[in-house]
Parts: C-alpha cells; sequence; structure tokens
C-alpha cells in the first residue's frame, strides 16, 4: 500500500486517483452506506443510525417469517416511506454516467462502458434509479417484493403495500427481495462480485466501513490479486490502513466531482 502518505493535500490525492483511474484495464466500484448519505438516507450503525431508532429484530428472518404482521410496518416506514423520497446524488450519477458514457479521452473521443462493474451493498435502489443496471447487489434490493410461496418477484409500489403484510395472488406473503439478517447472499450476486475482485486492477471503495461481512472480503480479494484501491470516504475505514492505496478523505458527491473535472483536464 501506500501510494499516498498521510500529509498529502487532498488535490494531490485526486490528481494520483484519476491517474489510476485513467490507466484503469477493468474499473470497478465498491460502495457502502456512505454513498447514500447525501441522499438523506442515515447509515444503519453509528450514532443517528437507523438501529438507534428501530429494533433491529425486525430484520431478522426468524421474526419476520414468524411475525410478518409486526415486522412490515416498521419494513415499509424505513425502505418505502423514508428511502423512497430519496434521490441519487452526484456520485451515483457520476458512477451511472461511467458505466453508460465513460469520460473523455481527448476531443471528440470517449471510452465507452469505462465503469466495467459496480458492486453495492446498499439496498435503497439509488444505484438502479441513476440508470446503473451492470450492478451486483450483494444485499439484494427494496424494489422488488417476493412470494414466500410461489417465488414469484414484483415490483414494490404504494397500492400494493396499503394492507400489510401484503399478499401474492398465490395467497402467499411477499418479503423485499433483500437479505434479512440470517439468510445468505444472493447467490449470483455473489458470484459476479467475486468475478469483478479477480478481474479488476482499480477499484474505487465508496462509503464502507469495511465492517460488513461478507461484504467487505471484496476490496480485499481485489486487493489481494494486486488490483489499486482506492478509497472515498470521510472517516478512515477497515480498509484504510491495511488495502488502500489512495484515501481521498471527502464526501462522495464532491470526491467526484472534483475527479471528473480532473479526468477532463
Amino acid at each position: 500500500m501506500g501510494i499516498t502518505e498521510p500529509d498529502e493535500n487532498v488535490e494531490s490525492r485526486i490528481r494520483a486517483a484519476a491517474a489510476l483511474i485513467r490507466s484503469a484495464r477493468y474499473l470497478t466500484a465498491f460502495t457502502g452506506a456512505g454513498i447514500s448519505v447525501e441522499s438523506g438516507i442515515p447509515p444503519f450503525r453509528g450514532a443517528g443510525g437507523l438501529w438507534d431508532r428501530y429494533d433491529p429484530r425486525t430484520l431478522q428472518i426468524e421474526f419476520f417469517l414468524r411475525h410478518p404482521d409486526q415486522a412490515w410496518p416498521v419494513i415499509r416506514e424505513i425502505f418505502y416511506d423514508n428511502f423512497g423520497r430519496a434521490k441519487p446524488n452526484r456520485a451515483h450519477e457520476v458512477l451511472s454516467a461511467w458505466e453508460r458514457d465513460g469520460w473523455p479521452r481527448g476531443p471528440g473521443s470517449s471510452e465507452r462502458g469505462f465503469l466495467k462493474c459496480l458492486i453495492t451493498q446498499n439496498i435503497d435502489n439509488l444505484h438502479y434509479t441513476a440508470g446503473s443496471r451492470n450492478i451486483a447487489e450483494f444485499h439484494g434490493n427494496s424494489r422488488l417484493l417476493a412470494c414466500l410461496s410461489c417465488g414469484a418477484r414484483v415490483e414494490a409500489h404504494a397500492d400494493l403495500l396499503k394492507n400489510l403484510p401484503p399478499r401474492c395472488p398465490c395467497g402467499g406473503i411477499y418479503k423485499p427481495d433483500f437479505i434479512f439478517f440470517g439468510e445468505g447472499i444472493p447467490e449470483a450476486a455473489h458470484a459476479k462480485s467475486q468475478e469483478a475482485a479477480d478481474l479488476t486492477d482499480v477499484m474505487l471503495v465508496v462509503g464502507s466501513t469495511g465492517e460488513v461481512y461478507p461484504a467487505a472480503l471484496v476490496p480485499r480479494r481485489a486487493s489481494d490479486a494486486g488490483a489499486k484501491i482506492i478509497e472515498i470516504n470521510p472517516e478512515p475505514s477497515e480498509f484504510t490502513g491495511s488495502i488502500t492505496d489512495i484515501h481521498i478523505p471527502l464526501k462522495a458527491g464532491d470526491a467526484f466531482r472534483r475527479l471528473q473535472e480532473e479526468l477532463r483536464v
């Protein structure tokens, strides 16, 4: 590690990160709750986090299966009433643009699809809403509901959530299509994440504390495979002193704005 030293200023870190991004053959991003804070979504853990206001057992799969009538009102309030008002911020939008259009290499040219894969721990759908599609949703998402009886998946919408717990036409109860405590990581998302970690030569790690496993193993796997790690996080994380090569201590939106400006130079 150690492309940057603690006393280097933010401008030099931005320049160094932009140079790595320009040289990347296979750029990936790994995002955590911190990227969505600027969209008004609080983190689950820490001061002011959701678990300061809600009982975490609401998202324990055993509790949900036994008491869906008690769990669903809390789930609707957190993930559909509160999260539903959030909009993507600049960081989400830049990552979407890098997947779709890339960034200019010079007059009249552009590298399309420069961001090859986006791995997210978040279930707030903001990457999807911003337009990203090559996403490995490590913990699932809240935009879909899955029937516990027949397995059918449908889009979550206000009418479906008026009467709780929401029910499938087959009579089964719908569950949000994200993992609860006690459930395993979705197989497809896990496999896609591992593949991206093995292929990447530069990984952006944005707004993750590095404390949630097994998700936190993904950047570590990339680093072990030789990838350079650019971390964007206002505060140091579990990654900072171990695998991070360049730490940009800014909020995600500001960091991506400045990276965009540098890449356009």
